[in-house]
């Protein structure tokens, strides 16, 4: 099992994680990611035992799917803090605006083929989620600044701290196969590709995966899977970005080979 460093903590919520950056009894914390439906307590409880009573400074979402906001909604209803996510992001927190349909049809595994049951519709939070500064700091967070990692949804982001080289990927990458309920329920560990259900731009996800790449992460904190450190991460993620359409990308599909871009424009805002 990887080592975490004191002041961070991951949690999964079933099928997927949420991340607690903060050392343990400071009482100064944020919260990135808020799990699947049903874990608002779960979280609290795990907040409490290692932060006490206080609530986190604030929420930073990666971005809004599903099995990320599940919860927010009741965190809320007990934190009143600030939640902050990539500007392209807001419109599906806020609500006014929908997912594009999961793809079935990809291929990979149980998790893929009932993708048409997850939910998909805006949460509408309105203006209680804010855009994160654009200068790429993270408020009450400073050694960690944000990155926009595009491709899994328009405002998807990955948090980066340079003094230890940890990133927290979201699902830019992810160390299990999520197409897999095998995998999924047994942890597999392998560096990979974004869910490719809910992926529907590839040309962008594989840009923010070489992006990632270039910063040579030591540990990784990813949306799905375990921790992962050293030089298996090194590895697995420079294979996946140096073969990225074929480890990643599906064959067929709705989104399969979508491409929006040329090559040497990059989606970045």
């Amino acid at each position: 099992m990887t080592a975490l460093p004191e002041d961070l903590d991951l949690k999964r919520t079933m099928i997927a994680n949420v991340v607690m950056i903060g050392k343990p009894g400071s009482g100064h914390w944020v919260l990135v990611d808020c799990g699947i439906a049903g874990f608002s307590r779960s979280i609290q409880d795990a907040a409490e035992e290692r932060f006490g009573s206080a609530p986190p400074k604030a929420i930073v979402l990666t971005h809004g799917h599903f099995d990320h906001v599940g919860s927010l909604e009741k965190l809320l209803e007990e934190w009143d803090v600030p939640v902050y996510a990539h500007e392209l992001e807001l419109p599906y927190v806020g609500g006014t605006k929908d997912y594009p349909e999961p793809d079935p049809a990809a291929g990979g595994g149980l998790m893929t083929a009932v993708s048409p049951l997850y939910p998909r519709h805006g949460l509408g939070l309105g203006g209680r989620v804010q855009p994160l500064p654009s200068d790429g700091h993270v408020p009450h967070l400073p050694d960690w600044r944000w990155i926009h990692t595009p491709g899994h949804t328009p405002g998807h982001i990955s948090l980066f701290r340079d003094r230890d080289r940890t990133v927290i990927a979201g699902d830019a990458f992810i160390t299990v196969k999520q197409e897999s309920a095998w995998a999924v329920l047994t942890q597999e560990q392998e560096v990979h590709g974004p869910p490719v259900y809910f992926t529907p731009d590839w040309h962008a996800s594989k840009i923010s995966v070489r992006r990632l790449r270039e910063l040579d992460p030591a540990l990784a904190l990813t949306g799905h899977g375990a921790p992962m450190q050293g030089e298996a991460l090194r590895k697995g993620l420079s294979r996946l970005a140096d073969k990225f359409d074929e480890l990643a990308v599906p064959s067929h599909g709705r989104y399969a080979g979508d491409s929006h871009a040329p090559e040497d424009e990059p989606p970045f805002v």
